[in-house]
């Protein structure tokens, strides 16, 4: 066996099988590139999941990490830190005013939203009998049980219950429904401005703002999840931008700090009252190691230009994936995205597509049921997605 077999076989004995992990061990990256422990290069244009936004191995990022590592990882959320302020100040630069809760993921950024709505609500407010959450349907919210719950896709939710209730769901990208459901005993809406996990789904135009008003004529608090596609990854910080509307709560994880696990809850001062000491709490939440990343990918965004070109390489991406899918129809139903998340719609199962890409050379990963997904490092330039999709191409080809 090979030293790759050894270490994946150790893989499947020790850790739980939760995962459909590939039988691939990686060493080291550089860019846009990764190499396996046997020195096979991979061009990855899944970025760890819409994570790594300066690619792998960014010289900056590392020395930034390296430098606090030397000067102070951890104090706790018993005091203040230098960088945790900063961060936060250079969040809301990019939002609204308002303030911050710090995490370490998505799920914790959505369950601190969802408590926080919610407490809003029944004490800030004295509105006891609001209690009800609005989600999406093919939304996916994370993990946990209170951000499972409001969870739009079935497979992720079954043999988890009795979830936390009250939910109700509506479909996706209909002002009408969304509108019919939020009554008195709304607590709060939550709504992806692009559905990520559920197949890269765009929201039709407007659809955001009648959300909005909705909520605002109503009383309930609006909450966009941008676990995937804030910190830059459409082209604008906050996708929420180029629907010109914004939230009372915005949740933040996966790129902003390029891979160093962070979550962050934004929320407008209204809301924020819905906290006060002592009703929650995170022990790692924005400690100064994970903040110090952050603060790095925010000025490495301006530094270089990274949402410009998220919009010029999203372009490039996306009429190169419409392409594709024009030239190998029936395999391919056409394309869909913004900035540098673009899916390929295909007419079989994505899971074996993604297969062979990956047997090609090529890291892609899978969104809803027929969706091949791309999600690469914000650097990312024009060869590598002509050699991505010159892989891509050549693979379907050899589909049957």
């Amino acid at each position: 066996m090979s030293q790759q077999d050894d270490l994946v076989a150790a893989g499947r004995r020790l850790l739980t099988n939760n995962y459909r992990q590939a039988p691939i061990v990686f060493a080291r990256g550089e860019g846009c590139t990764l190499f396996d422990v046997e020195g096979r290069r991979y061009l990855d244009m899944t970025a760890g999941i819409a994570v790594c936004m300066l690619g792998h191995g960014h010289p900056g990022l590392a020395d930034a990490i390296a430098a606090q590592a030397r000067r102070l990882l951890h104090v706790s959320n018993l005091y203040y830190s230098e960088q945790q302020l900063q961060l936060a100040e250079a969040l809301f630069q990019r939002a609204f005013q308002g303030r911050v809760f710090f995490c370490n993921s998505g799920a914790e950024a959505n369950e601190a939203a969802l408590k926080l709505a919610r407490r809003y609500q029944i004490v800030a407010r004295g509105k006891g009998e609001r209690t009800e959450i609005i989600a999406c349907e093919g939304s996916f919210h994370g993990r946990t049980m209170g951000a499972l719950s409001v969870t739009g896709q079935p497979k992720y939710r079954d043999g988890f219950g009795p979830l936390v209730t009250p939910v109700r769901f509506v479909p996706f990208g209909d002002p009408a429904a969304m509108r019919a459901a939020i009554t008195e005993r709304t607590a709060a809406v939550i709504v992806e401005p692009i559905q990520g996990e559920g197949g890269v789904n765009l929201a039709p135009a407007g659809y955001l703002q009648d959300v909005r008003r909705a909520c605002t004529d109503a009383g309930a608090v609006l909450i966009f999840d941008e676990i995937q596609t804030g910190a830059g990854r459409t082209g604008t910080f906050y996708a929420y931008e180029g629907e010109r509307v914004v939230p009372d709560i915005v949740t933040l994880a996966k790129g902003l700090a390029g891979g160093v696990p962070i979550g962050a809850m934004l929320a407008n001062e209204e809301v924020a009252r819905g906290f006060e000491p002592g009703t929650h709490a995170s022990t790692f939440g924005g400690n100064p190691f994970a903040t110090a990343a952050a603060l790095y990918v925010q000025r490495a965004i301006d530094e270089l230009g990274l949402l410009e070109r998220c919009r010029e390489m999203g372009g490039h991406l996306g009429s190169a994936l419409l392409r594709l899918a024009e030239r190998r129809r029936p395999k391919t139903r056409g394309a869909r995205g913004r900035g540098l998340l673009q899916g390929l719609i295909i007419d079989g199962d994505p899971v074996d597509l993604v297969t062979r890409a990956r047997a090609a050379g090529l890291l892609l990963s899978v969104a809803g049921a027929n969706v091949v997904r791309f999600a690469p490092p914000l650097i990312v330039g024009e060869a590598e997605i002509d050699e991505a999709i010159e892989i891509l191409d050549r693979v379907l080809s050899e589909a049957k």
